[in-house]
């Protein structure tokens, strides 16, 4: 095979401390390698090296065989290196095609922008990957898993050599999922080579002729992916073996927590089931089955228009996050990005920002002495790995920014917790933590609502599972009765029934 892209040595630190040790890696023509390690590891600042945001500190690069320096993520482009990025890097008031082609827009006479061809292209690209979103479609206006095809859709329009492509199923269905592998096959097959970052092990598998695994900044192992099996890339990620991969402990349920009937908001439609304390219930369906849609109106981020919620025995009216929180609702949304965390805030700030009222003095200041206890608590508890409270969440990784969603659900003191994916973009080693946190909050008698598009997931540590399909519930099962099986069947006849 020839060798697109080699690195030799790279190293980088930022304020004396090291993120990346000495690292080699090889991208050959017509091969995916997959790219393993926990968040933090140093994944995404290789791949801000290979991508010209970040410079190197020592080490060099070569492209098809020439050592290149790269500055700016423009020359990056140029010289055919494209990145699919895990954290969406579009702008939500600009259309789907202004969004792909922005800064590359086709010219036509007098060096005016050619409407026509940019759109013709976002066309052709939304068919290669299965897609009826219009070219014209502001990107704000489209769901997280459609904006993801969006970013592949501009990583594929460059037409680039090195492909690298972070976390690009993280937000996809199962459909959606099996479309970007059936793209893959097409890039390897036209001579590309690829570098594919993904915490979902099994696809490293699926997909990937090499995987290397960085620790600590460190390159730990590095070869063929048919001589290495899952618990041995484990070991090499996290330094030691994780035992048991779900956590899971019988549920000692209390009285009833929650009783939703009726349920009618946008992409809710009749939405009716019972939680009690102490239960973690699991609710999965297809893309676009209501599960975030029914989180989002029980938070009062929509308008339920009809129907009744009842906790612990008492109707409440919930109109507003504010009243969710009062109501003792919590929700760590599935985009911690645009609706969970304030990015260029510190830890402290985005931790107390549901809970400020909990620290005030009786004269409306705040104890600032009380909230940093409470923040540095939590930093404790959850193992958040962070040079202080202020620092900017943005700088964390992904499993620790997670980590920090979690706990401003918590400060303010819910009895019912709504978690929408609450491992997407999350390392093996921090997906376990948060399962043990899981299964710690429902010993402590607090009801958890779990929206997963990951089965094993669900079927790992829920006590009960909901399948819904249009915006409503259309099937339960117990623990011991559920299944892959059975619940994809369920989710998929029904939705087959409603065409």
């Amino acid at each position: 095979m020839t060798t697109l892209l080699q690195l030799d040595g790279i190293s980088k630190s930022f304020s004396g401390i090291n993120v990346l040790d000495k690292v080699n890696l090889e991208m050959q023509a017509g091969s995916v390698i997959g790219l393993a390690g926990e968040n933090g590891a140093g994944k995404s600042t290789l791949m801000k090296i290979i991508t010209g945001v970040y410079s190197k500190d020592e080490g060099r690069l070569r492209l098809r065989g020439e050592e290149k320096v790269f500055n700016t993520p423009r020359q990056a482009m140029d010289a055919g290196i494209a990145i699919i990025h895990q954290e969406l890097n579009l702008l939500p008031e600009l259309s789907v095609a202004e969004n792909i082609f922005l800064g590359r827009e086709p010219k036509g006479f007098l060096g005016l922008i050619n409407q026509l061809i940019m759109h013709e292209k976002t066309v052709q690209l939304m068919q290669r990957l299965n897609q009826k979103i219009s070219p014209d479609q502001t990107v704000g206006s489209l769901s997280i898993a459609q904006q993801q095809m969006v970013e592949i859709a501009r990583a594929l329009s460059f037409d680039a050599d090195v492909i690298i492509m972070d976390e690009p199923t993280d937000a996809l269905s199962e459909r959606e999922s099996e479309i970007l592998f059936q793209v893959v096959d097409d890039l390897k097959s036209q001579g590309k080579a690829l570098a594919y970052i993904s915490h979902r092990l099994q696809e490293i598998f699926k997909l990937c002729n090499e995987v290397a695994v960085l620790r600590d900044g460190s390159m730990v192992h590095s070869g063929a992916t048919q001589d290495i099996d899952e618990d041995e890339l484990i070991r090499h990620m996290v330094g030691r073996t994780l035992s048991e991969k779900y956590p899971y402990t019988a549920a000692v349920p209390g009285d009833t927590r929650l009783r939703v009937e009726n349920i009618h908001a946008p992409g809710v439609n009749d939405f009716s089931f019972s939680a009690r304390a102490g239960e973690v219930i699991g609710f999965s369906g297809l893309a676009g089955s209501g599960r975030t849609e029914f989180a989002r109106a029980l938070y009062g981020m929509t308008c339920v228009s009809q129907g009744v919620v009842e906790i612990d025995g008492t109707a409440v009216s919930i109109h507003t996050p504010g009243d969710a929180v009062s109501a003792g609702v919590g929700y760590v949304t599935e985009d911690r990005k645009g609706e969970g965390l304030i990015q260029d805030h510190g830890l402290r700030s985005n931790m107390t920002l549901s809970a400020l009222s909990l620290f005030q003095t009786k004269y409306g200041l705040i104890d600032r002495r009380r909230e940093i206890d409470a923040v540095h608590k939590y930093i404790e508890v959850f193992s958040i790995k962070t040079q202080s409270s202020e620092m900017p969440v943005a700088q964390l990784s992904g499993g620790n920014q997670q980590k920090v969603s979690i706990a401003k659900t918590l400060i303010p003191g819910p009895r019912i917790v709504i978690l929408d994916e609450p491992t997407r973009g999350v390392d093996v080693g921090a997906k376990r933590e948060i399962y043990l946190l899981i299964q710690q909050l429902k010993e402590q008698g607090l009801c958890i609502l779990l929206m997963s598009s990951d089965l094993p997931e669900i079927l790992g540590i829920s006590d009960r599972i909901m399948v819904v399909a249009r915006g409503h519930v259309i099937a339960e099962f117990t623990r011991e009765e559920a299944d892959q099986e059975k619940i994809m069947h369920a989710a998929i006849a029904r939705e087959e029934k409603c065409i």
